[in-house]
């Protein structure tokens, strides 16, 4: 809602030195979302002035219409004599009244004017458009033409009211009252303490029987209607300057005088109106719910097909508008132009003035993808006590603009219904916001805001007409605190009670999330849907388990129906993002759920809202809920060592993926298995397979290494990228999250090395596996050093296996005999499980 600042002083009396950045803080601090304050004509520096065009000479010999004009601008110029101005417009004629801007002038922009020559002539200024001015959209697609009576000479400045403040508030749905200058007053007014000049409170005739005709058959969507007729109005009536430029301030651009007093009362006081051609109405007007596959032309130009719960407006003929959203094109009124012959200007209108169902107008704008300012309004709450000041307001400015005639008759039908009341305890805003307000306080502000109070300690509190967001009592104790000032309210941190923290699993999940933080890995955050797609991407099986999804019934987006089985499509996806806008070196990982559809579908029950569920309850919820694991993820791609004076650099590989298990593993307290595997996107030859030990048996929980080439191509993914996915909840399950401190020995370490040949198809891993048990208790670490190949040494299809074995004792320092035994024993076991053949 755009607020201009002068219009809003004539309901406020606030003090001349305040500014609208002034009254930006004050609504904001009273609730109101006071975006922008914008400054219209801040950089306009005169001479701006009237002129009237006394002279045009078309120049010929150029591609587009050129005029050179004679206009006078009486003494503004310094001297008298008639201004020369090059003008290519075409919307003026002699004796026009024109907005004319002198040399010395700055427009808005920083637009400077000066006499200069063009086309051949000297121009010493320029005839403004509204656009030049920055007033907006004025319908003319030209310049300005002013009424033939506004004063030659006369400053345009003030005239235009080209400089005012323009405030644009961010109106929540549920403050319908501030969709107007009298809504935004009125907070104004209680935000300064100063008495507010209500623009509805009008004189308004009481019904008769001698109004035009009306028929609610739908009283529940129609609670009341308001019919005025104004007749013999000037076809050549036009909107004055000032009701034009309030229009354009508030963001609506004018159309004829009959549709800027309807738009400009709404604007005022909030309440929608419509403007009928009384000639082209056929009988009553009625308000009834539309019949199916009925049809409407609306003011748009576009046929619709009703809804059977559609409101609609009709008279005899049927539908000719639809309630609270637009009107239809067969009732519109008809605006004078001089250049269509027999083309018969509106005289005689009625004016529309009802109160519709806020469901109902927003189902049937939503419906026909309608929206408009007064469905808008209609939607978030209308004041219904203000139609008949709103119809007698329109009538007003008609006859005094356009010379019209109010008719005696006045219709008003209005369904029975009584003013809202809540009752509520006198403390309650103060239990709500923890501050001692008092009652006289809480009196106070619900007064102000137009509430009735009565009561002592039990409140009884009748909201006022123009307030249908207050329903209850949490409303009206919002309304007190927000008044008295949320920056009011003490900043109080609560207390958890002692002896609590973080679960078990929360501490493992950021011990996981800074060891890889600590590994270079940067975290992303990716949103839980996929598009089914992605598994034919990712080379998954079509009995693969994954490819079970839990579809969502009202998915954020067509394409992302499902949620998400894997982190993988998420982390890619960024990947390749971040790779495509020129970070090529990455290291990403995710911690976050999944998940998997049960095997029997459950529905959920609904939950009481008036207690707390029960156990029982709560377990029937979750037993309904699809599995949600949780789980870890990584991808690399680009270089893991950069390169440098310190040496060179090396890609990320297979390696750093399985070294990334192995640091989430030892946070989990976890014993990670390895081994060679072929899974889904994974190369085949560079994929590792991550086990675990679950209650004695063996459990594949993830997989590490270097994705296939095939599902790079298709991803559009970097060359060689890598990535890991574990099952973080496995882990915790079989992990010892308890901190061992390290045994630190005082007596020396004893190393033996072993190089052992096997095949090359032997994994690594189950050598490694038989020298640690083969070696007993007194191995203390292993690590693989060196593999070599060479057919001409070792023989066809053959390996070497170099490894550091580290034997230590706790109470004594080991012989080379010990050591020699422990080795041999190692040895011994591997040669009987793998084959393998000490080297040399």
């Amino acid at each position: 809602m755009r607020v201009p600042l002068s219009w809003l002083r004539e309901y406020v009396d606030l003090p001349a030195t305040e500014t609208g950045r002034d009254v930006q803080a004050k609504l904001i601090s009273a609730g109101l979302e006071v975006e922008t304050v914008e400054h219209l004509g801040a950089d306009l520096k005169g001479p701006l002035v009237v002129g009237q065009v006394l002279t045009i000479e078309e120049l010929e010999g150029f591609k587009k219409p050129i005029r050179f004009c004679t206009v006078d601008v009486g003494r503004a110029n310094g001297t008298g004599e008639p201004q020369e101005i090059v003008c290519g417009a075409r919307n003026f004629s002699v004796g026009d009244k024109v907005v004319v801007v002198l040399p010395g002038a700055t427009l808005p922009g920083g637009f400077s004017i000066s006499a200069r020559k063009t086309y051949g002539k000297v121009s010493h200024g320029m005839i403004c458009s509204s656009d030049e001015l920055g007033m907006g959209d004025d319908g003319s697609h030209g310049i300005i033409v002013l009424p033939p009576e506004t004063e030659v000479g006369k400053d345009a400045v003030e005239l235009l009211e080209l400089v005012d403040e323009v405030l644009d508030i961010a109106v929540t749905a549920n403050r319908g009252d501030c969709l107007s200058i009298r809504g935004v007053a009125r907070e104004t007014a209680i935000a300064y303490g100063l008495p507010l000049r209500d623009p509805a409170l009008l004189d308004v005739p009481g019904p008769n029987a001698f109004g035009y005709p009306v028929k609610v058959s739908e009283p529940a969507g129609c609670d009341r209607f308001t019919a005025r007729t104004v007749t013999g109005l000037s076809p050549e009536a036009r909107s004055p300057i000032w009701l034009q430029r309030r229009l354009q301030k508030v963001g609506m651009r004018p159309i004829s005088l009959a549709v800027d007093v309807t738009n400009y009362v709404m604007m005022e006081l909030g309440q929608p109106l419509h403007a009928y051609d009384r000639h082209q109405v056929q009988g009553a007007i009625g308000v009834r719910r539309a019949q199916e596959g009925e049809k409407i032309v609306t003011l748009d130009g576009v046929e619709r097909k009703l809804h059977a719960e559609d409101l609609v407006i009709t008279d005899d003929r049927g539908p000719i508008g639809l309630a609270g959203v637009m009107g239809g094109a067969d009732t519109e009124i008809a605006d004078h132009d001089p250049s269509e012959e027999g083309a018969a200007a509106t005289t005689d209108v009625i004016i529309e003035a009802a109160h519709f169902d806020q469901v109902s107008v927003a189902r049937t704008a939503r419906r026909h993808k309608l929206s408009s300012e007064a469905s808008r309004r209609f939607e978030r709450g209308v004041d219904p006590q203000a139609a008949a000041a709103a119809a007698q307001r329109t009538v007003d400015l008609l006859v005094l603009l356009a010379g019209g005639t109010a008719e005696a008759g006045v219709t008003e039908v209005v369904a029975p219904g009584a003013p809202h009341t809540v009752t509520m305890a006198a403390d309650h805003p103060d239990k709500v916001a923890g501050v001692t307000y008092g009652r006289e306080t809480v009196v106070r502000r619900l007064q102000e805001v137009g509430c009735d109070v009565y009561g002592q300690d039990e409140l009884i509190v009748t909201v006022p007409s123009w307030r249908p967001d207050l329903t209850d009592p949490n409303d009206l104790a919002e309304e007190v605190i927000r008044l008295e000032g949320y920056e009011n309210l003490p900043s109080t941190l609560p207390r958890p009670p002692a002896g609590r923290g973080l679960t078990a699993r929360q501490r493992l999940h950021r011990r996981i999330g800074r060891a890889l933080a600590g590994a270079g890995y940067v975290e992303a955050l990716n949103y839980p849907f996929v598009s089914e797609q992605v598994f034919d991407q990712l080379g998954l099986e079509a009995d693969d388990p994954a490819r079970r999804v839990v579809r969502l019934v009202n998915p954020l987006s067509d394409e992302e129906p499902a949620l998400r089985t894997s982190l993988l499509p998420g982390l890619l996806a960024a990947l390749r993002r971040n790779d495509g806008r020129g970070s090529h070196d990455l290291a990403l990982f995710e911690t976050g759920l999944v998940f998997q559809p049960r095997d029997a579908a459950r529905v959920a029950a609904n939950l009481p809202v008036d207690r707390r569920p029960s156990p029982d309850d709560i377990a029937a919820l979750n037993a309904a809920l699809p599995d949600q694991p949780r789980h870890v993820a990584v991808v690399l791609a680009g270089a893991r060592e950069q390169a440098g004076w310190w040496g060179k650099g090396r890609p990320a590989d297979w390696a750093d993926a399985v070294e990334a298990a192995r640091t989430v593993a030892r946070e989990a307290g976890a014993e990670l298995g390895i081994r060679k595997g072929q899974y889904g996107p994974w190369h085949p030859g560079r994929c590792a397979e991550l086990t675990v030990t679950v209650d004695g048996a063996e459990r594949v929980v993830g997989h590490a290494g270097e994705l296939h080439p095939r599902v790079l191509k298709t991803l559009g993914l970097p060359a060689r990228s890598c990535a890991m996915e574990l099952d973080l909840d496995v882990l915790e399950r079989v992990g010892d999250t308890v901190p061992q401190a390290p045994s630190i020995s005082t007596f020396p370490v004893a190393t033996q090395d072993v190089a052992l040949v096997v095949d090359a198809y032997v994994p690594a891993a189950d050598v490694e596996a038989a020298l640690r048990e083969g070696a007993g208790e007194l191995l203390e670490s292993i690590r693989l050093f060196d593999v070599y190949e060479n057919a001409e040494q070792l023989g066809e299809g053959r390996k070497s296996l170099a490894y550091a074995l580290r034997f230590r004792a706790n109470d004594r320092t080991l012989t080379v005999d010990e050591a020699s035994a422990a080795r041999e024993a190692a040895v011994a076991l591997a040669t009987d499980r793998t084959g393998a053949v000490l080297r040399g």
